[in-house]
């Protein structure tokens, strides 16, 4: 029964770790509310209610989280988002 139970600590552990990225999405003074939406609605496949909530906290409040995952998932979407001319990063 102890090696039943280390396993599936061991699961448990790998799933936690690999979903804690994030894409962080930052405020300019660049880009319109429309790109900015339409971009995450493409890139990150956000209904329009979404990319718009995500777009009014990127504005006042300076940066949203717009997407968690894996690393791998998530790297070509940031690179799509800094392409679409937007600022954005993976923690």
């Amino acid at each position: 029964m102890d090696t039943i139970e280390k396993v599936l600590e061991e699961v448990l552990t790998e799933e936690a770790v690999g979903n804690n990225n994030e894409i962080v999405l930052y405020n300019d003074d660049v880009n319109t509310f429309d790109h900015v939406i339409e971009t995450l609605i493409r890139v990150c496949s956000h209904t329009a209610e979404q990319a718009e909530q995500c777009a009014i906290l990127v504005h006042y409040k300076g940066k949203c989280t717009v997407k968690t995952g894996s690393f791998e998932e998530l790297k070509p979407q940031c690179t799509q988002l800094l392409e679409a001319g937007l600022s954005a990063e993976i923690v």
